[in-house]
């Protein structure tokens, strides 16, 4: 057995203790977590094969119905972020060569446009300006002039503060022999969601944003149709890891004995079930009110301030504000981006992420923090000052 001597030492990096600023998070996700959902993470580990997590796995898909208002078999989650979800859903209802209708008002449709062009469909862009939303008319002409398998929106587009409306999406797409792909990353238990009322064929979101989990887990659910889809494919998906075969047996979404597929974030999935048992006690309902009372007190202080929403009040996205003025919001640390926690009222910021560069930035309003109305004048205090905050009501 050969020998060698080690050409890197261990980095200084590492020598020292690990520290983290103890912010409050008042940007568009991650959000800051809640005390249990932090005590699912000292939990003791248990295997990803073990019948505890089995019983986990079941109780999240529970968790996931509730929070989707759906109640279909074909639900899980997705190891990895958002990002995965996308993937997991385009790769196994879609194939090469197929033509995806992709509604692209701000970065998510961007994103799901590329994921498609990659995979070899035939991908058709209906491009709005960041703030405007697509109306049914819009749909029928692209669904009419494409005749696609998969319809993509977006609905709560954290880049530009704007939420789709979704009754009558899905009846128009089935009508077309259509998928309604919908994503809700940004709004799930903070904006009102129905899938199977809505008709949405595949609905996926993120565990970061309202759901107050740490990051790295993602709900995703597929409806008959698009189960149907899967089943009639004529080549096997892109990928293996997101294989919807293999994934449902090892959710236990196929009435089979399970069998290994990867090795799931079991802390993460502890997490995850915490915040969506802490959602049903508190009631769907409950949460959304809760979003829309203090973001819509959030609103009235920064306009207070000369600050102007970007989107009109009526659609706009109850847990992230888009913002617009010649006295805009810059980031303490000066170097831009939409996703700080500190401001101070400067020139306009260059947001790293948003199609509205230089143009808008965006304080998010997620989760338990944000159902204190004290974070409210706090938050406007710091915009004034420039003050940092720390965490707690």
């Amino acid at each position: 057995m050969a020998s060698y001597p080690l050409i890197v030492g261990p980095p200084a990096s590492l020598r020292k203790p690990l520290k983290v600023p103890d912010r409050l998070l008042l940007g568009p996700g991650p959000s800051n977590i809640a005390p249990r959902i932090m005590a699912a993470g000292n939990l003791p580990m248990i295997g990803h094969m073990h019948d505890e997590m089995y019983q986990i796995m079941d109780e999240i898909k529970d968790g996931i119905r509730y929070a989707f208002q759906t109640h279909n078999q074909l639900t899980m989650v997705i190891s990895g972020s958002g990002h995965a979800a996308m993937e997991a859903a385009l790769f196994n209802v879609v194939e090469p060569g197929e033509s995806v209708l992709v509604g692209v008002n701000g970065l998510w449709g961007q994103r799901i446009a590329e994921i498609a062009e990659r995979m070899g469909a035939k991908v058709h862009q209906m491009v709005k300006a960041p703030g405007e939303y697509y109306t049914l008319k819009d749909v029928e002409k692209g669904l009419t002039q494409h005749k696609p398998v998969l319809l993509f929106l977006t609905h709560g587009e954290s880049t530009s503060g704007i939420m789709q409306p979704l009754d009558g999406y899905g009846d128009l797409c089935h009508k077309h022999n259509c998928l309604l792909l919908v994503d809700s990353v940004a709004s799930l238990g903070g904006a009102p969601i129905y899938m199977d009322k809505q008709g949405i064929d595949i609905l996926y979101s993120g565990s970061q944003k309202a759901l107050n989990s740490p990051p790295g887990t993602a709900p995703i659910s597929f409806s008959e149709r698009a189960r149907n889809k899967f089943l009639n494919r004529k080549t096997k998906p892109v990928s293996f890891y997101f294989d919807l075969k293999n994934l449902a047996n090892f959710w236990g979404c196929d009435n089979s004995p399970r069998m290994y597929h990867h090795t799931t974030p079991v802390i993460g999935l502890m997490g995850l079930r915490e915040s969506l048992a802490i959602l049903a006690e508190e009631g769907l309902e409950e949460s959304w009110r809760k979003h829309r009372e203090v973001t819509n007190y959030l609103y009235e202080r920064l306009q207070k301030l000369g600050l102007q929403l970007f989107v009109k009040d009526f659609l706009t996205l109850k847990l992230a504000a888009s913002l617009q003025s010649s006295a805009c919001l810059k980031p303490r640390d000066g170097k831009g981006g939409s996703h700080g926690d500190s401001f101070e009222l400067e020139t306009p910021p260059s947001s790293k992420l948003s199609p509205r560069v230089g143009r808008v930035t965006e304080p998010g309003s997620l989760g338990r923090e944000w159902k204190c109305r004290q974070v409210v004048p706090r938050y406007s205090t710091s915009l004034i000052l420039g003050t940092p905050l720390s965490e707690g009501c």
